[in-house]
C-alpha cells in the first residue's frame, strides 16, 4: 500500500514557532480521495487518540486504508463544536483558524462528528499528522488529543518512527529541524537504514536533497572544522551509497576521509584531532576515522591507501589508553596523552563496534571481532550504562541531554547491530530487542514520536531523540 504512494517530504519553517503559524487555511488537499470526504464511506475505522472536556468525549478516528481522519465529540450538547487540525511540522505548528471541518451538534443530538481530510499532502510532499479539538456549546474552553496519524507509511514500529522521524525533515534546508548540523547526518543514515531495513522507499528523497542543499555548505564536500561532524556525514554519503550505486556520494565520502587524514599527526604518538584548532585528541573522532577508511577500502576495488589508514588508525586507538581497565571507552585524553577520565558516553561504545567490523572485513582479521565482541560484552553488561537492562547514558536526566546527547544511543545500537550481524551466533539480538520492546512501551506518544529515556516517561519530542528511536527500531525490528 505505502509503496505505490508518491514520495513524501515535509515543508517546515526554518524557526520553530510556539504557536501555529498566521497563514491562510489550506487549500483543498486531493491524495487517495479529496479533502471532505464522508466518514461513512471509510473501509475501517480506528481510534488513534482521545480526550475529554466537560463531561464531552473528543476523539481522532483514523481510516489507515485511506490515509485520512476525522473528529467526533460524544456526550455533549447541541451547539457543541468539533474540528481537526493538521500539522505538516510534528505538531510544532498548524494552520491558524483552519478549523478543518468544524461542525457543531445539531438540536437534539449529544455528539457530532466531521467529514474525512487527508492526513498527508503527497503532491506537495507532506508528511502529516491530525488531532481532533472540541469546543462545548456556550464555553470559552478548546481542548484537543494528541497528535496521531493513519498507518500508511508507518506499518509497524519501525516504518512508524522513521515517518515520525521525517516529519521534522525540511525540505527548503535539506537537514531535520530542532538538531543540528551532525545530528543530521546521523539521522540521515537512520532513515537510510530504514528504508534498506524496511524496505519502504518513499523517503529516499532525502538523501539527494540533503546531499545537492548542503554540498557546498561550511567547508564544501560536508567537511567543517570539526573532525568528528565530517566523519559522520563521509559515513552518511557512504550509508547513501550503499542504497543508490550513485558514485558522488562515495566520492564525497573520499573527500571527508582524506580531509580528516590532513589532521593527523605524532602528538600523543598518533591520531586525528577533533577539531582542526588541534586542541583536543579523542574517541569518538579517531574510531570514526578507522570506521569511514575501512568502509572505503571494502567499496574501492584494488584500494591500499584508506586500508594503510584504517590499519593505523586502530593500532593507535587501541594502544591510546581510552580504552579502560572495564573495557568501556572514555571520551578523550589529557594534554599529557593520558586517558581522561571523561564519561563513558554510549556513542564513545558504538563507534569502535562498527569500526572494527569493517576493518575485519577489510582484513580477513577474525581477531578484531574477538576484540569487538569483548568491548559488546563490557557495554552491554556495565550496570552503570543498564540500569534495570535498560541503555541510558551517564548523566541522563527527564528533558536533558542538550543538544548532542539525545543522539548518542542511537549510535550506540546502530553500531552493535552491525557488530551483533557479523558475529554468526547474534550475541545482542536480546539486548537490542529488550531495549526496543522497553522504548516502544513506555517512551513513545500518540504520534510515535519517542523521549530520551528508553525506560520512560516520555518526556518531550525533538529529531535527535527521535534519529535514537529510529536506529532502535532498525536495530530489533
Amino acid at each position: 500500500m505505502n509503496l505505490l504512494a508518491p514520495l513524501l517530504t515535509v515543508v517546515l519553517a526554518a524557526t520553530p514557532a510556539p504557536t501555529p503559524s498566521p497563514v491562510a487555511p489550506p487549500a483543498v488537499i486531493c491524495d487517495k480521495y479529496c479533502d471532505a470526504r464522508d466518514p461513512a464511506l471509510s473501509p475501517g475505522d480506528r481510534e488513534g487518540a482521545s480526550a475529554s472536556i466537560s463531561g464531552r468525549r473528543l476523539s481522532l478516528h483514523l481510516d489507515d486504508a485511506d490515509d485520512m481522519g476525522w473528529a467526533a465529540i460524544t456526550g455533549g450538547a447541541p451547539g457543541d463544536h468539533v474540528w481537526l487540525d493538521r500539522s505538516f511540522d510534528a505538531g510544532r505548528t498548524w494552520a491558524s483558524g483552519s478549523k478543518l471541518g468544524d461542525t457543531a451538534t445539531p438540536s437534539g443530538a449529544t455528539g457530532w462528528r466531521t467529514l474525512m481530510y487527508n492526513a498527508d499532502d503527497w503532491n506537495n510532499r507532506g508528511v502529516g499528522l491530525l488531532r481532533a479539538c472540541g469546543q462545548p456549546a456556550g464555553s470559552g474552553s478548546i481542548a484537543c488529543t494528541g497528535w496521531a496519524r493513519p498507518t500508511w507509511n508507518a506499518w509497524d514500529r519501525r516504518t512508524a518512527a522513521a515517518t515520525a522521524l521525517m516529519e521534522r525533515y525540511n525540505l527548503g534546508t535539506g537537514l531535520f529541524d530542532t538538531t543540528g548540523w551532525w545530528n543530521s547526518a546521523n539521522a540521515l543514515t537512520a532513515i537510510i537504514d530504514n528504508a534498506r531495513i524496511s524496505g519502504m522507499g518513499s523517503y529516499r528523497y532525502a538523501i539527494d536533497t540533503t546531499y545537492t542543499k548542503n554540498l557546498a555548505a561550511q567547508g564544501g564536500q560536508f567537511r567543517n572544522d570539526y573532525l568528528d561532524d565530517t566523519g559522520w556525514w563521509g559515513l552518511a554519503w557512504v550509508d547513501a551509497y550503499d542504497l543508490t550505486g550513485d558514485g558522488k556520494y562515495l566520492n564525497t565520502a573520499r573527500a571527508d576521509a582524506d580531509h580528516m587524514y590532513a589532521y593527523w599527526d605524532g602528538v600523543c604518538g598518533g591520531g586525528v584531532w577533533w577539531s582542526t584548532g588541534r586542541t583536543y585528541k579523542n574517541a569518538i573522532p579517531n574510531s570514526l576515522y578507522v570506521q569511514l577508511n575501512a568502509a572505503l577500502h571494502n567499496r574501492i576495488p584494488g584500494d591500499t591507501v584508506y586500508l594503510a589508514r584504517a590499519r593505523a588508525g586502530w593500532a593507535w586507538f587501541a594502544g591510546s589508553g581510552m580504552i579502560n581497565g572495564s573495557n568501556l571507552v572514555n571520551d578523550g585524553l589529557t594534554s599529557a596523552c593520558a586517558n581522561n577520565g571523561q564519561p563513558t558516553w554510549t556513542y564513545n561504545q558504538g563507534v569502535p563496534l562498527a569500526a572494527l567490523t569493517e576493518l575485519s572485513r577489510a582484513t580477513g582479521d577474525p581477531a578484531l571481532l574477538t576484540k569487538a565482541r569483548t568491548l559488546a560484552n563490557a557495554s552491554t553488561t556495565s550496570t552503570s550504562l543498564n540500569p534495570g537492562g535498560i541503555l541510558r547514558d551517564p548523566g541522563e536526566t527527564t528533558g536533558g541531554g542538550g543538544a548532542d546527547g539525545p543522539t548518542f544511543k542511537g549510535v550506540y545500537v546502530r553500531d552493535l547491530a552491525v557488530l551483533n550481524a557479523a558475529l554468526s551466533d547474534h550475541p545482542y539480538t536480546g539486548y537490542l530487542q529488550r531495549q526496543a520492546n522497553s522504548a516502544y512501551a513506555n517512551d513513545r506518544n500518540s504520534a510515535e514520536a519517542y523521549g530520551l529515556l528508553w525506560a520512560g516517561p516520555f518526556d518531550q519530542a525533538d529529531a535527535a531523540r527521535q534519529q535514537s528511536a529510529v536506529d532502535l527500531m532498525n536495530a530489533a525490528p
